[in-house]
C-alpha cells in the first residue's frame, strides 16, 4: 500500500530548490490540526530560510562547540558527532522549522510532578503535530527530517530565539536528493500484547 505513512522517509540530502510558501503553510496547517491534550495546542512553529536560517544554524554550531568543552549533557556526549552531522543536513535543507512548546520551560529547570505530567502530555501532542507535518510534506512531494539534536545547543538557540518557552526540536524541509529504503522495523508480534 503506497500511502504517506508507508512511503515517508527521513531525508538527509536535499536539492538546492526553494519551497513554495504555500507548501510550508499547508504543512504547518496539517500540524495545527493534530489532536492535543485538553485541546491546549501547545505548539509554535518558527520558519527559517535564507540568511535567517544561516544565522540560526551558526548559533547551533556555536552551542555544539560549547557542549564539547563545557557540557550541559555530559552523559550524552556520544551524540555530539551525530549532532554535527544533523547540523550539516540542516544547512543543506532550504527550510528549518523550529518547534516550541508554548506551555513548558527549559528542561534544565526543576518543575513539579503535576507540571511534568502536563509537559509529557504536551510533548505527546507536539509529536502528533510533527507527524502530521511530516506526512503532509510527503504528500506534497517534499522530504523532511525531524530533529532532536537541538538539545546540544539549547541555551544558545533559545537565547537567539528570544524565548523562555521550551525548545522541543526542529524539522528540516526540502526537495529530497535521495531515495532511502525503508529502515528495519520491529515485528508487530514483538511490540503488541493483548490482555483479554
Amino acid at each position: 500500500m503506497n500511502n504517506p505513512i508507508n512511503s515517508r522517509r527521513s531525508i538527509r540530502k536535499y536539492l538546492d530548490k526553494v519551497i513554495e510558501k504555500e507548501y510550508i503553510d499547508s504543512i504547518i496547517d496539517a500540524g495545527r490540526l493534530a489532536p492535543s491534550a485538553k485541546n491546549r495546542q501547545p505548539w509554535k512553529y518558527i520558519v527559517f530560510t535564507g540568511e535567517s536560517k544561516r544565522a540560526l544554524l551558526d548559533e547551533m554550531e556555536r552551542g555544539i562547540a560549547r557542549e564539547e568543552e563545557n557540557p550541559l549533557l555530559p552523559d550524552s556526549k556520544q551524540g555530539i558527532p551525530d549532532a554535527k552531522y544533523t547540523l550539516k543536513v540542516m544547512r543543506e535543507a532550504p527550510v528549518t522549522i523550529i518547534v516550541i512548546n508554548t506551555n513548558a520551560v527549559s528542561p534544565f529547570e526543576n518543575i513539579s510532578a503535576d507540571d511534568r505530567i502536563c509537559e509529557i502530555c504536551d510533548t505527546l501532542s507536539i509529536g502528533a503535530s510533527i507527524e502530521n507535518m511530516l506526512l503532509r510534506a510527503q504528500e506534497l512531494g517534499l522530504g523532511s527530517l525531524w530533529i532532536a539534536n537541538t538539545c546540544f545547543a539549547y541555551p544558545e538557540l533559545t537565547a537567539y530565539l528570544k524565548t523562555d518557552r521550551q525548545l522541543v526540536g526542529a524539522i528540516a524541509l526540502g526537495y529530497a536528493n535521495e531515495c532511502p529504503g525503508a529502515r528495519p522495523r520491529k515485528d508487530i508480534g514483538d511490540i503488541r500484547e493483548y490482555r483479554m
